[in-house]
């Protein structure tokens, strides 16, 4: 196999229309070697109003993505000229395309497209504004490296309900923080799971609120934890976005955390997600919960409420109704003003109730505490939740 490198004359051109022309749209170039293939692409990026280049380097199926600054990108497209072997690249421009072929033989083939003029977006990557939360920055890199989108950037079919969720979920997300005084946000994701929430957080937060973004991501797992500590890298992004692997009630992050969240954690799961929101003293949560079994064990009523109970499918949703009505009338109790919304269309998930909360209140409130009374003994539970967090709410729960 030859070793030759592009001519003198070439590389210089290439060199010209990326970092002169304003009207560079992309290079990428795809190495050919040991039967599999190293693709490295840069392009123009808007942050926070300044221009800045994203690379992104695919290898044996894994991306990685990271910005850089103008003395980082020439580096970059010096080391990517400097490659040698079997390889094609591809510069686009607005005013036209250059395709570069190097066979296996050390020949170099160009092309170039007609003359061409294209629309360039006056507010590219970054800084453009769309409707949904995910297509209000340049995410593009990011789904395709969370695997919600392909190669080509469209969202994979079996991935569009979780791409609604995130969707969603960060549309909460901003309006809860949208009156923080401070633009520092440190939020802890209880029961990450692959992250997806995470990550699509941390950037939509930053890249289009201007906060100062830290996330830490508790999981059991070691294997999904591992797999997003190896995402955080790739996302360039390890020393803001870290990740724990323990139990969640054992589990500490390296900050002091304003906000708490947690997607779809199962029965208490969610229940210990609100309790160490407390115990961190968050000052949101916000928790979509899964599934109810703890209370739909044992559920009771009086004669006029059995009809209800004897059917399996209405004693699962009115336990499901009845465990996030206590958790919400626990929060109140504690000093946290609720609302629980339906926070994502029901072809998303059935799963799509969501409590929203915010410590602003005195505890205590008398209201708060007869109408929980009243709904538990009616029902003749006992609330994991209150056991959980018997410490703090005991001694309202004594007065009546």
């Amino acid at each position: 196999m030859s070793r030759t490198e592009l001519p003198k004359k070439l590389e210089a051109e290439i060199r010209l229309r990326v970092f002169d022309e304003k009207e560079f749209l992309k290079i990428t170039q795809v190495s050919r070697r040991g039967g599999g293939s190293f693709k490295v692409s840069l392009r123009p990026v808007v942050v926070k109003g300044e221009r800045h280049f994203q690379g992104e380097m695919t290898e044996d199926g894994r991306t990685q993505v990271k910005n850089f600054s103008l003395q980082a990108a020439e580096n970059g497209l010096s080391e990517m000229l400097s490659q040698t072997g079997a390889r094609d690249l591809h510069l686009i421009t607005a005013s036209g395309d250059l395709h570069v072929r190097v066979t296996k033989k050390g020949k170099v083939l160009e092309s170039r497209s007609a003359e061409m003029a294209r629309v360039i977006d006056a507010q590219p990557a970054h800084d453009r504004v769309k409707q949904q939360p995910l297509t209000s920055f340049d995410s593009a890199a990011l789904l395709r490296v969370l695997g919600i989108a392909s190669a080509d950037g469209k969202i994979k079919a079996s991935k569009r309900g979780k791409y609604d969720q995130v969707n969603e979920f960060l549309r909460v997300l901003e309006s809860t923080t949208a009156n923080k005084p401070e633009k520092t946000l440190n939020i802890v994701d209880c029961g990450c799971g692959k992250a997806y929430l995470t990550f699509a957080a941390y950037f939509y937060m930053t890249l289009v609120h201007g906060f100062e973004v830290r996330i830490c991501g508790i999981d059991r797992r070691a294997d999904v934890i591992a797999s997003a500590r190896r995402t955080a890298v790739d996302l360039d992004v390890s020393n803001h976005v870290v990740f724990i692997q323990g139990e969640l009630e054992s589990s500490e992050p390296e900050f002091s955390a304003d906000l708490m969240m947690s997607l779809h954690a199962c029965d208490t799961a969610t229940d210990e997600a609100l309790a160490r929101g407390m115990e961190w003293k968050c000052r949101y949560l916000l928790c979509a919960p899964c599934c109810q079994h703890e209370l739909h064990k044992g559920l009771k009523a009086s004669n006029e409420m059995r009809a209800v109970l004897r059917h399996g499918i209405l004693r699962e949703r009115l336990a499901d109704l009845l465990t996030d009505t206590l958790r919400a009338q626990i929060l109140r109790i504690l000093g946290f003003r609720v609302n629980i919304i339906e926070f994502v269309s029901s072809e998303a998930t059935s799963r799509n109730i969501m409590l929203k909360a915010e410590f602003c209140v005195k505890p205590g409130q008398s209201g708060a505490i007869s109408d929980y009374l009243e709904l538990r003994d009616y029902w003749q539970v006992s609330p994991w939740l209150e056991t959980r967090m018997s410490a703090l709410i005991d001694k309202y729960l004594k007065r009546y």
